[in-house]
């Protein structure tokens, strides 16, 4: 026995070793590895270690920041960006991602700008064009979206990027009314990768708006052999047969529209026409009674609205966080066993006792983040929002690696219409090691 101990000092010695020897460069490596297995929270892990120790590596805010955006955590991942080209401003890969975080925020002229910048550190990027002519698109600025996708091919990109660009730009074309530009560029886009029913949908209809039914048809064919599952290219081959006088075959896509899709109407009147040319009227009238007897909808502000948490899930989400709660040692104060007692009066739904408890083991120790919490639970509970968010602050201040009152907070935040304030706290509880943020990012943040 007299060995024994020596070899287990020796053993921990090592370990300890081994362990001290983990530098900012292996939790980077880690970090970038676990990102390529798609382990994003892994990563996360590793390159906040990697920062806690070298927080002057931009390579490691950037990589965490790809990670957050692979989560949807685009404010997380903004955050990174930021700190990233604070630190290596020259970096033109920051501005890039941080410009499609911004867009998915519909922070589209802000993301424009980034984009602006990254193109001028790297003037031969094709993807900072493509992802430019996206937005401009998406702001309606069509024809500097053209101008985008002209760079684009003028650069000579890979094919993923040349389909995108002719793609993009027929769509573009399309819409300032130049059918026949649109079904050169979709053309263009077929032969680059002929395996997307996309681009034979919108060259089939644009083939209708130049009169061109056979072609319309026989691109809408090809479409449906790669997605029948699209309402659009039954409607749109049943509007071109139509046309060229197939009413029958009409009717049958028509009908296969409206078993996708329900409520479109425009499936319901090309039925309905199709119907009256097969001398079925009562057929036809009863589909233009369904269509024109629906209320005219009122145009809504098309503003991006975010979805508040409801009090139900609320109230679930929150208490589950309440059990996680770690008994703490008791000190001679004894403020642990007033907030011991004030979390088992929690837990029996005495909460007016609860609160009480808190409310000594506060005053006892006022620098106790868990008392602070757990009052902010209560408080929540009770409806007293404002004052939860209170709490959880304090307790965060106490203790700013909190996972859980960040969480909690992000929560409350989020239900009572403070989605950017609950989004915020909802990333740093992620970054933190609280998986859960990262389905409510994805959820409610986006």
């Amino acid at each position: 026995m007299k060995n024994v101990f020596p070899f287990i000092l020796l053993f921990l010695l090592c370990r300890f070793s081994l362990h001290a020897q983990q530098t900012a460069s292996d939790y980077f490596d880690a970090g970038v590895s676990k990102s390529r297995s798609g382990d994003y929270l892994g990563s996360i892990a590793a390159f906040s270690s990697a920062i806690s120790m070298n927080p002057d590596n931009a390579r490691s805010y950037f990589n965490r920041g790809l990670a957050k955006q692979a989560l949807k955590d685009h404010r997380g991942a903004i955050s990174d960006f930021d700190k990233a080209i604070q630190l290596a401003p020259k970096d033109a890969l920051s501005y890039h991602y941080r410009a499609i975080s911004k867009s998915n925020q519909d922070d589209n002229r802000s993301a424009v700008q980034d984009f602006n910048t990254s193109i001028e550190l790297s003037p031969n990027d094709p993807l900072s064009y493509l992802q430019r002519g996206v937005l401009f698109a998406k702001l309606n600025d069509l024809n500097l979206a053209i101008r985008d996708f002209n760079k684009v091919i003028d650069l000579g990109p890979g094919n993923t990027e040349k389909f995108q660009a002719f793609y993009s730009r027929g769509l573009c074309k399309a819409k300032l009314g130049d059918s026949k530009g649109a079904i050169s560029d979709y053309t263009s886009a077929i032969e680059t990768n002929s395996k997307h029913p996309q681009p034979f949908l919108e060259r089939g209809r644009n083939s209708i708006r130049v009169e061109d039914y056979e072609r319309a048809v026989a691109d809408l064919n090809e479409s449906l052999k790669m997605d029948n599952q699209n309402a659009e290219p039954y409607y749109l081959r049943g509007f071109a047969k139509s046309r060229l006088k197939d009413y029958n075959g009409a009717r049958i896509d028509f009908d296969n529209a409206l078993r996708i899709d329900p409520g479109l109407k425009e499936a319901y009147y090309g039925r309905a026409f199709a119907q009256a040319m097969l001398a079925n009227p009562k057929g036809a009238i009863a589909d233009l009674d369904r269509i024109l007897a629906d209320k005219k909808t009122s145009n809504k502000d098309q503003k991006t609205q975010y979805v508040t948490i409801p009090q139900s899930q609320l109230d679930r989400l929150r208490d589950a966080v309440a059990t996680k709660v770690i008994i703490p040692d008791l000190s001679e104060d004894l403020s642990e066993g007033y907030f011991v007692r004030g979390y088992a009066q929690m837990k029996a739904n005495n909460m007016k006792d609860a609160f009480s408890d808190l409310n000594k083991s506060i005053e006892i120790n006022p620098i106790y983040p868990e008392a602070y919490f757990v009052r902010g639970l209560i408080r929540s509970s009770m409806g007293s929002q404002a004052e939860s968010v209170i709490d959880f602050g304090n307790a965060i201040k106490l203790n700013p690696d909190y996972a859980e009152a960040f969480y909690v907070r992000g929560l409350v935040k989020t239900a009572t219409g403070d989605t950017n304030g609950g989004c915020i706290d909802l990333s740093k509880a992620g970054e933190l090691g609280y998986a859960n943020a990262y389905t409510l990012i994805k959820d409610y943040c986006n």
